[in-house]
Parts: C-alpha cells; sequence; structure tokens
C-alpha cells in the first residue's frame, strides 16, 4: 500500500460530498513527475526533526543536519552586506535619504536602481523581461565577462534559474516525439519538467571514471538511438560546473558539445548558476556563449544563472536571469509573451540579480568588507570541497571524484548486507534505502543517485559541502561509521 504524508492523510479522511480531484483523476504527467531532491528522504527527516522536539522520543542523533540542498544560508552561510543594504532601501525608499544610515556607495546604487524602476516603487509591476535598469546592468556584466557586446533586449529577468530553464523547455517539446538530452546524472528540475511538458528525456552518460567528464561518442550514441526509435531531438542540456557531480569542463570538451550541436541542429542549454563556485586553481569556467563567439558557431545558446548559489547563496529571494544568443527575434517576441503570462517576475529578486554580479567600485566605502566576506565564503568552499573529497575516498566501499566546482560531492557507494536485502523486499532502489537509513541513524539528510539517474548497477549520494566546518566534519564521521556498520549489515 503507498505510504502518504500526514497532510495527505488529513485530506484522504472520508467526507460528505463528492471530490472532483483525486490522484488518480490528476493528469498523468502530474502524478509521474520526480522531485528528488525534496522526496522521500526529505519527508522522512521533517518526521524525524518533529520527533526531536518531543521530550519523550529518543533518537540516535540530536540534530538533523540538510545535506540534501544547496541552500547556503539555511545552513549557516550570511549574506553580502553590501547587497542586502541596496535592497534595504529599495524596500524602503526613505532609507536612501537617511544620513549616517548606509555607506554613499549603497545609496548611490539603491538610488540609480529607485530612479530606474516604475515611481521608485519596488511593489509595482516591472517589464514582463524585467526592469530595463536591471536588465542593464545584467548586459554590462555579460559583456565584460565574454568580451562581447551585449544587448539587454536578449535578456530575461526570472524567479530564479528554474523559471527560465521551464521557459526555454516550452519552446523545445512540442510533442510527445520531441526530446531533450539531458546529462546522467542531472538536476532532476530538467527530467522533472520534460515529464511535465509531455515530451522525452534523452539520457547521456557521464564518464565518472573521467571525473564525470563528457564523451562526444557518448552523445552520438544517445541521439542516433533516439532518432532510430522515431524520436525528434531538439535540445541539449549542459551543466557546468556540474550538479551533483561538482566537475568543471574543459574547453576542448565544450567545443566538441557545440560542435555536436551544430551538427546535430540542437540548441544549448547552459546551466552556469555555479560559475562563481570554482575551488580548484588549475581550472576556470568559460561560458558557452563566449566559447560559442569564438568558434563563430551559429548554434542557439540559452544561458542561465542566479542569485541563489556562488557566494551569496539568495535562494529564497528567487532571483535569476536567461540570456539568449543566435535566437532569432521573432522567437525571444515569443518567450516575452510567455514571460508577459505571469506579468513579471519579483522585483526585488531582479534587482538583487542586477546587483551581484557588479561588486562595490574600487575604493569605495564598502568595498574592503565585501571583498572580505567574498574571500571567506570562497575559501572556507575551497577546503571544504578538498575535505569532502579526501575523507570520502578514505572511507571502504565509497570513492568521489574530486569536487572542482558547484556545492557538491556525488560519492559512488558500494550496497550490501541488510541494505541491499531491504531494498529487494520492498522494491525499491538501494541507494533511496541507504539514504533513508542514514537519516533514520544519524539525522544526515542526503538525496539518493537514483534521484539524478546513474549508470545501471551503480549507486550514488548527493551531499552538500555548505555545513561549517565543524559540522561537516561530524558529518563526514557519521558517514564513516555508518558505511562501516552498513558493510557488515544490520540485524542479521
Amino acid at each position: 500500500m503507498q505510504r502518504v504524508s500526514r497532510s495527505a492523510a488529513r485530506i484522504l479522511r472520508p467526507h460528505a460530498g463528492f471530490s472532483t480531484l483525486t490522484v488518480d483523476k490528476l493528469p498523468k504527467h502530474v502524478v509521474e513527475c520526480e522531485y528528488a531532491v525534496r522526496g522521500a528522504v526529505l519527508l522522512k527527516a521533517e518526521e524525524l526533526q518533529r520527533k526531536l522536539a518531543d521530550p519523550a522520543e529518543r533518537l540516535p542523533f540530536s540534530r538533523i543536519v540538510p545535506c540534501n540542498i544547496g541552500n547556503p544560508q539555511a545552513v549557516g552561510q550570511r549574506p553580502l552586506k553590501f547587497h542586502r543594504e541596496v535592497l534595504s532601501c529599495l524596500a524602503d525608499p526613505e532609507l536612501v535619504t537617511k544620513d549616517n544610515l548606509f555607506a554613499d556607495d549603497v545609496r548611490e546604487r539603491a538610488g540609480r536602481y529607485l530612479s530606474g524602476i516604475h515611481d521608485g516603487k519596488a511593489g509595482a509591476y516591472s517589464h514582463s523581461k524585467g526592469h530595463l535598469v536591471f536588465r542593464k546592468e545584467v548586459a554590462e556584466w555579460l559583456t565584460a565577462r565574454d568580451s562581447m557586446e551585449t544587448d539587454p533586449e536578449d535578456i530575461f529577468l526570472t524567479d530564479g534559474a528554474s523559471a527560465a530553464v521551464k521557459m526555454v523547455m516550452q519552446l523545445a517539446v512540442g510533442g510527445p516525439q520531441d526530446g531533450v538530452l539531458l546529462p546522467i546524472p542531472q538536476y532532476p528540475l530538467y527530467s522533472a519538467t520534460m515529464t511535465l511538458l509531455g515530451g522525452q528525456s534523452v539520457g547521456y552518460f557521464l564518464n565518472e571514471e573521467a571525473g564525470w567528464g563528457i564523451d562526444i561518442e557518448e552523445l552520438e550514441r544517445s541521439v542516433s538511438e533516439f532518432r532510430k526509435s522515431g524520436g525528434n531531438p531538439r535540445a541539449i542540456v549542459v551543466i557546468n560546473p556540474g550538479n551533483p557531480t561538482g566537475q568543471i569542463l574543459s574547453r576542448d570538451v565544450m567545443e566538441g558539445v557545440l560542435k555536436f550541436a551544430e551538427r546535430e541542429r540542437l540548441m544549448v542549454m547552459a546551466d552556469e548558476v555555479y560559475q562563481d563556485n570554482v575551488h580548484v586553481d588549475h581550472k576556470n569556467f568559460v561560458s558557452f556563449r563566449s566559447l560559442a563567439k569564438e568558434l563563430g558557431s551559429t548554434v542557439e545558446v540559452f544561458s542561465f544563472h542566479s542569485v541563489s548559489k556562488g557566494v551569496t547563496g539568495e535562494c529564497g529571494l528567487r532571483g535569476g536571469m536567461l540570456h539568449c544568443y543566435n535566437v532569432h527575434p521573432l522567437v525571444i517576441e515569443q518567450m516575452y509573451k510567455l514571460a508577459s503570462i505571469s506579468l513579471c517576475s519579483n522585483v526585488l529578486g531582479q534587482a538583487l540579480m542586477a546587483s551581484i554580479v557588479h561588486a562595490p567600485p574600487e575604493g569605495a566605502p564598502s568595498r574592503a568588507v565585501f571583498d572580505q566576506e567574498r574571500s571567506e565564503i570562497r575559501a572556507a568552499l575551497k577546503r571544504k570541497a578538498k575535505r569532502v573529497t579526501e575523507r570520502l575516498n578514505a572511507i571502504e566501499g565509497i570513492s568521489c571524484q574530486p569536487i572542482e566546482g558547484a556545492m557538491y560531492a556525488f560519492p559512488k557507494v558500494r550496497i550490501k548486507g541488510y541494505t541491499m536485502k531491504k531494498a529487494i523486499s520492498l522494491a525499491k532502489p538501494a541507494d533511496l534505502v541507504y539514504c533513508m537509513e542514514m537519516v533514520e541513524r544519524t539525522g544526515i539528510v542526503t538525496v539518493p543517485g537514483s534521484g539524478f539517474g546513474q549508470r545501471p548497477g551503480t549507486f550514488h549520494f548527493r551531499m552538500t559541502i555548505l555545513p561549517d566546518e565543524a559540522t561537516l566534519e561530524k558529518v563526514l564521521d557519521d558517514i564513516e561509521k555508518f558505511q562501516a556498520e552498513h558493510s557488515e549489515g544490520w540485524f542479521q
């Protein structure tokens, strides 16, 4: 019998009258879409959190540690002071006029932003692409980053990058025969959106032994098999730096992807939200847009960025952006129509997206503190990426590729004993059972690799590197102990 949550159980109580909506009457696409990052393991963690609050309950741990999602401020990261002060002035414009409250560079930026929005009111609807003042700021940053001019009309400001991804996928999927190539493992936003749109997810396996690289031969295999089945490939998604895999793609690999996309007439969806999270000295982030320009490629490139990642970590403020390169102006008009259906994205998120891509000016009053805050966050992430990789690889039965970027480890784990037997008996993925056992025995919340996709016969889990270093060390101790117990098998 399928288990239901407590909230669902309340809804399912017998009642008089009739119900227009029951699960069996919902659209198939709604029921079948899945988002593992907030799936069964998190629901179990929420149940355990309630038990921790009950003095009568006894659990083998004292706290829940959320390592399941890239949500920096939820695990202690502080917001960057400068950007928050700018937003404070936008929310209450009177603060701009108060002397000695905020630094002059904060007041200058906030005043400039306020003069560029309707009557200085952040609570009013904006243009459906986002206020022009903010799109111009983003365009200036893109021009500097990619060494090429950027038109603000090619930019959409969105409620996080997720909304931008969904918009572009709507352009790709016109029917059940249409497919989008997704990396395996992939961020489940993509597969869930494809399910909702009624298209097909066309997986291409990343090469784990090569540091989760992309093999062009694998891309060709994937698209060839899909075409032979009658499918119509429309786009390829590339996540760089990788989520959940943490790799940074080399320039050569990216060139190969662009040339492949041009041969196969695929648009490129470049998920670059972790571009400010690079933890190794021997690699740099390169944008797909800049490389496409350098190669003279005519392939359409849709680039995504967000305020949620990097060193900003403002997940709850929902700011994101989409840039369109080599995209026909009439297609952009249709995208504008789609954006206008929701009127606009939230204005404070738009402002934050514009602000985070520009540091306070050199020599300005806020610059020293800003640089110190960023430096401390970057240095901590770099240390944690190295430490997590080392510790996981020292645990018998676990192996982890280097965490070069992003915010996650995606270790391979050997599962056996009680956990494997339980998985077989429940007809559940073994890594789901493994992660459920982990949260029940340690309080550590992770995401099973099966939620992201993986090669058949392998098992993984994703964990963030975001908790503070002392907490993270305890997490790694607990995982090591858990894995040692697991290899013996429980309750035998």
